[in-house]
Order: structure tokens, then C-alpha cells, then sequence
């Protein structure tokens, strides 16, 4: 399982972005290539710590059934539900947002587990840390592909 903790996947996740053009249009989705670096830093700042998302009462249920999607091997569904704290309906500066999301991924990846949110999930609930590297991972994965990078 690929995982940001790994300084080879971040390596990898990082070329990725850098390849990404702001004219580049999604296969899927509604976000354009700067919002989705947004909305990928945005995601970045709860799993270090610097954002705290309240669950919803569904989440309690339907999320812990689910949350084995969160870290599994299998791709995320296209087109799937957002939390609205992750709605970006604004566009900002492509390369400033770039390089947002690449600190963000680096900050991370250098502060290993240990510095990883042991918060729970605001969908999923309670997760190892491990299992934030690999969702986190995925979820990137997930918009990336969603640009053709």
C-alpha cells in the first residue's frame, strides 16, 4: 500500500504536481486544477493538526461501515460526496497553490507518524495513523488522476 509517509511515494506525488498545468481540465468533477491543489491542502491541514473538522451524525454509522475505504487498496469513487469545509468554489494562485500543497506533502511526510493528527476522521472515525498516511495517499492519488497526472 502506497502511503505519504513514504519519501518515495511523496517523490513520486510530488512529479506528479509538478506536471499538472492550470488549463488542464478534470476527467471528472467540477473543480478546476487550482481549486483541487486547494482542496488537496485544505485535506493536508487536518492531518497535520491544523484543522479540526466536526463529524455529522451520519458519519457515525454509515462512516465506520465504511471506512475500511478510506485506507484499502481500492480507488476512490469518482464524483463522491465533499465535505463542504473542503468546497473550493474559489480560485487562487496555480503555482502559489502548488507550492502550498507540495509543503504541506513534505512537512508531513519529514514529520512521520508521530506528528500525524491522531484525531478521528470527520466521515470515518477513529483510524490509526498509519491508516492517515495510506487514506491520505489515496485521496491525492484520487485528484491527480482526476487531471491525467
Amino acid at each position: 500500500m502506497e502511503t505519504l509517509f513514504a519519501k518515495q511515494t511523496l517523490d513520486q506525488s510530488i512529479d506528479r504536481i509538478n506536471r499538472l498545468q492550470p488549463d488542464k481540465q478534470p476527467v471528472w468533477g467540477k473543480m478546476n486544477a487550482t481549486q483541487m491543489l486547494d482542496h488537496c491542502s485544505e485535506t493536508m491541514k487536518v492531518v497535520r493538526g491544523q484543522k479540526q473538522i466536526k463529524r455529522s451524525f451520519i458519519s457515525y454509522t454509515l462512516g465506520t461501515m465504511l471506512k475500511k475505504n478510506f485506507y484499502n487498496d481500492k480507488p476512490f469513487h469518482k464524483n463522491g460526496p465533499t465535505h463542504p469545509d473542503f468546497i473550493i468554489t474559489t480560485t487562487s494562485d496555480f503555482e502559489q497553490a502548488k507550492q502550498q500543497l507540495i509543503d504541506h506533502l513534505v512537512a508531513f511526510q519529514e514529520g512521520g507518524v508521530e506528528k500525524c493528527t491522531s484525531e478521528p476522521h470527520a466521515f470515518f472515525g477513529k483510524i490509526t495513523r498509519e491508516q492517515w498516511g495510506i487514506g491520505m495517499y489515496k485521496h491525492l492519488d484520487h485528484h491527480l488522476q482526476q487531471f491525467g497526472v
